[in-house]
């Protein structure tokens, strides 16, 4: 293998973190970037720790003057990581909360992406790769923000994929499913931090709810995320767990039959929101 340079954004933790040790431990030059200062002490030392040599970097993709630093650096892939999750129901989500969720994960992350888009143009390769989720593609309740700039991103992946086409740079999604590494739970927990008067009167019980899913063991996404980069998967769109593929396909293909229904009955998810308990594992 040639030697290949990866940016990966949110290493901070969770897909990043895992990703950038895996690439860096297969032998990538990773950049592995975080949202704040603070976190890049401890990604260094963990990776020492490892025995791996990463560049840690802060990038917040949300800041102009981060963007226009990173815009400097020489890549081969850039993995699109970052991202935040901000749960609540459409009526009740404020509206500083549901611009933030854009601002992240969709302004930051293209805009970012226009740089290296540029830079893979003139050198004619390179590989961009948007970590979206299966909620790029489908809709759970209380996580109508989320899903919504993952779907806007979904869009623009699609379009550089053609656009880009021509010059040789290649354009792969990775969508994990409901993976246990706290992204989740701490999402449905996002209205604890709210102001006190967008708590009042909202048409949900925040205290009741959690996460309508089981989830699954998080080292299966760093590990397609490293072989969409090596080129070993070569999908452009990558469903993790493979369990759930044929169910997030029936999910997809069920909004072309559903009808206007005058059911007044709670919706089964929003049932198991109120039932389930936070951090539930599938038992894989």
């Amino acid at each position: 293998m040639s030697k290949k340079t990866v940016l990966i954004t949110g290493a901070g933790s969770g897909f990043g973190r895992e990703s950038a040790f895996l690439l860096a431990k297969q032998g990538y030059d990773v950049i592995a970037t975080t949202e704040i200062v603070a976190q890049i002490q401890p990604l260094k030392n963990e990776a020492h720790a490892l025995g791996l040599t990463l560049q840690v970097e802060k990038l917040d993709i949300s800041d102009e003057n981060d963007r226009l630093r990173a815009a400097q650096w020489s890549i081969d892939v850039l993995v699109n990581n970052a991202g935040i999750s901000e749960g609540g129901a459409v009526v009740d989500l404020p509206e500083d909360k549901l611009r933030r969720q854009f601002e992240v994960n969709v302004f930051g992350t293209i805009l970012l992406t226009q740089h290296f888009a540029r830079q893979f143009v003139e050198k004619k390769q390179g590989k961009i790769v948007f970590i979206s989720s299966v909620a790029g593609i489908t809709t759970d309740p209380f996580a109508g923000a989320y899903s919504a700039s993952k779907h806007a991103l979904e869009g623009f992946a699609e379009a550089l994929n053609s656009e880009l086409q021509e010059f040789g740079v290649q354009v792969a999604t990775v969508n994990p499913g409901p993976i246990l590494t706290g992204f989740n739970d701490r999402m449905f927990e996002a209205w604890t931090h709210w102001w006190p008067e967008d708590k009042i009167d909202t048409v949900f019980d925040y205290e009741e709810i959690a996460f309508p899913h089981e989830q699954y063991h998080p080292f299966q996404v760093s590990d397609v995320i490293a072989r969409v980069v090596s080129g070993e998967i070569t999908q452009y769109r990558n469903v993790v767990p493979a369990e759930i593929i044929e169910v997030t396909q029936q999910q997809m293909k069920e909004v072309w039959t559903r009808e206007v229904t005058t059911e007044t009955s709670r919706h089964p998810l929003v049932q198991k929101a109120y039932e389930i308990d936070p951090e539930t594992p599938n038992g894989r």
